[in-house]
C-alpha cells in the first residue's frame, strides 16, 4: 500500500487513479479528501495490524493502547469522513457511490463502538467491533486486489469498466465483513445488541 500511495504524494494529477478523476480534480474538497484519505488510511492499516499481535497485547499493553488510540482517532477524524466525501464523487454511478458511502459510515460506526466498548471495559464487545472495523480497513487492499484480478475474468461475464467498478465497490468490503463475522462467531464474541 505504501508503494501504491507514494506516487500520489508528488501531488501531480497524472498519476494512476487520478487520471480517472480529471473531471473533478478542480473540486478542492475532493482533493483534500483524497490526499487525507490515502495518507491516513496507510497509518490506519499499520496501527490496526498491531492490534492483533497477541504478544503485544499480553506483554506490551501500553503499545496496544497507544496504537489503538491512533487507529481510532485517524478513522473517526480523518479516514472515514474523507472516504465519505470521496464516495459522493465515486465512479460507477449511484451503486458505487452507495457502496462507498455505506462502508465509510460502517467503518466510522464500528470503530466508534469498538472505542466505546474499550472505555467501558467490555473487552469481548470491543474485540468484536474492532474485528469489524479492521475488516473494513482491509477493504482498501481487497479493492486493489480485485481491481487487478477481475479484468482477467471480464470476458467470461462480459463486464466492462462501469459495471466492473460497481462489483469491485461492493466486493471490496462485504466478503471482508462476512469473514469478520465468522471470526467473531467462531471466537464466541458478542453480537451487537
Amino acid at each position: 500500500m505504501a508503494r501504491i500511495t507514494w506516487p500520489y504524494l508528488s501531488f501531480k494529477y497524472d498519476v494512476d487513479f487520478l487520471l480517472t478523476k480529471q473531471s473533478i480534480l478542480h473540486i478542492v474538497s475532493w482533493r483534500i479528501a483524497f490526499y487525507t484519505h490515502i495518507t491516513s488510511s496507510l497509518l490506519v492499516l499499520v496501527t490496526g495490524l498491531f492490534q492483533f499481535v497477541r504478544h503485544l497485547l499480553l506483554h506490551y499493553p501500553a503499545v496496544h493502547k497507544w496504537a489503538g488510540r491512533i487507529y481510532v482517532a485517524a478513522i473517526l477524524l480523518v479516514s472515514a469522513p474523507s472516504g465519505l466525501v470521496m464516495a459522493f464523487y465515486a465512479s460507477g454511478g449511484f451503486w458505487a457511490k452507495l457502496s462507498f458511502g455505506i462502508i465509510s459510515v460502517l467503518w466510522w460506526y464500528f470503530t466508534w463502538q469498538g472505542y466505546r466498548k474499550a472505555v467501558t471495559k467490555d473487552i469481548p464487545s470491543h474485540q468484536a467491533f474492532m474485528y469489524r472495523s479492521y475488516a473494513l480497513t482491509l477493504s482498501a487492499i481487497t479493492l486493489r486486489t480485485l481491481a487487478w484480478l477481475l479484468p482477467f475474468f471480464s470476458h467470461i461475464h462480459h463486464l466492462h469498466g462501469r459495471e466492473m467498478y460497481v462489483w469491485i465497490a461492493w466486493l471490496s468490503w462485504i466478503p471482508n465483513l462476512l469473514i469478520a463475522e465468522w471470526l467473531i462467531k467462531r471466537r464466541r464474541l458478542p453480537l451487537p445488541a
